[in-house]
């Protein structure tokens, strides 16, 4: 198997770079939320410690990227929407999400055509979480 092919077999989560760079992802993705003002709609949703939440997202992040199911061998299927369907999210907030998102992207090491990938796969995912 040529390196190109190799490459191109590797799964989100394994060209992220495992575990530890996701955590990071998550870290520095809840961090922005937390400290820019223009998140501040959406950082309101969420408990002041956001330890848990925290977790759970890396859970779910390491198996929607394609690594370890840690997320479903837990809770079951993700149900995303309805997990979500308590909460008012709009284009503001999926916009405020998306705001965190792309800086803790942009922050994390990546290559481009990950990132871009990640990019377009995240804002797919929040435009569909909009109930308002």
């Amino acid at each position: 198997m040529t390196e190109s092919a190799a490459v191109q077999a590797m799964t989100p989560y394994e060209l992220l770079g495992g575990p530890a760079i996701l955590r990071q992802l998550v870290d520095r993705f809840y961090d922005i939320m937390a400290s820019d003002p223009r998140a501040a709609g959406v950082h309101a949703m969420h408990h002041a410690d956001t330890t848990q939440i925290r977790e759970r997202f890396y859970e779910f992040l390491s198996g929607w990227l394609g690594g370890p199911q840690l997320f479903i061998e837990k809770y079951g299927h993700p149900r995303l929407r309805g997990r979500h369907m308590p909460f008012a999210i709009g284009e503001a907030e999926r916009d405020q999400w998306m705001l965190c998102m792309l800086q803790a992207l942009a922050e994390v090491p990546m290559s481009s055509d990950l990132r871009e990938h990640l990019e377009e796969s995240f804002m797919k995912t929040a435009d569909f979480m909009r109930n308002q």
